[in-house]
Parts: C-alpha cells; structure tokens; sequence
C-alpha cells in the first residue's frame, strides 16, 4: 500500500551537498511540499538542514532557463538513479584499463554507436506479394 505512514527508510536516507536528487511531491506531508511546476524536475542540493534540504533546479520561464533555489522536506526527494549508469561505466572501464595495462594491450574504451543492420531479403513459404497503392480520390458531387 502507498497510503497512511511513511517508510522510516525515507527519514533514514544521507543527503550531502552535491548530490542529486529527483522532486517527488508526497501528499502525506503537506508542509515543505513543491510548488506543481517543480514536481518531476531534477535537481542538484545546495543545503541540508535538520528536516530539509535545499535543492537548485532549473525552470524554464518564458524562453530563457531559471536556476531556482528551492527548500524541500526530504520527504519529497529521492536520490536520483540518473547517474547511477555513468559510474558504473566508469568503474567497467577502470578496470578494463588496468586489464589492458597489465597485458601491454591498447583498449579503447570510448562509446561507438551502433552500426546499421545490413540489408536481407525476408523470404516465406507460398505467400503472395501484395501490392499496396493509395486509392484514387473521386469527387461526388
């Protein structure tokens, strides 16, 4: 269930100046709640207090982007997973490295995009070929 009290997991979490958070407004405590335009966003904390933190998160207000200093109860942040899979990277190709370095090797380990599939025939069992043309427009008047 999602009603009622809140997980005392949530009063446990360590929040450091730095880190990155994802704003999540919680309707169970109405106090130190976001403003409705920051639900959702993501931003990076500026300062801890005793029962909040403050978060900088960016908003766009009318064509230009507005770095926004907001206080929030930790009830309404969670650690943010946005960087989680760029660590992990780093720590894979650390260890790559000291690998290839052990072996006398050069490895690369810079991101490659995807090459395209090459081209295949799609071939089937007693299938006719359809051909699919647009039907010709007639006007009734």
């Amino acid at each position: 269930r999602k009603r009622g009290l809140i997980p005392l997991s949530t009063y446990m979490k360590c929040y450091k100046i730095g880190d990155i958070v994802d704003i999540k407004g919680c309707g169970t405590v109405t106090s130190g709640m976001p403003y409705k335009a920051y639900h959702g966003k993501t931003g990076r904390v500026f300062n801890v207090a005793k029962r909040a933190v403050g978060v900088i998160v960016n908003k766009r207000v009318k064509g230009r982007i507005l770095a926004k200093k907001i206080n929030l109860r930790i009830e309404h942040i969670n650690h943010s997973k946005c960087r989680d899979d760029f660590l992990n990277r780093v720590k894979r190709n650390e260890i790559i490295k000291k690998e290839a370095k052990a072996s006398g090797t050069f490895v690369c380990t810079k991101r490659a995009p995807v090459n395209p599939r090459k081209s295949h025939t799609v071939k089937g069992k007693d299938i006719e070929i359809e051909k699919v043309c647009p039907i010709r427009y007639e006007f009734i008047a």
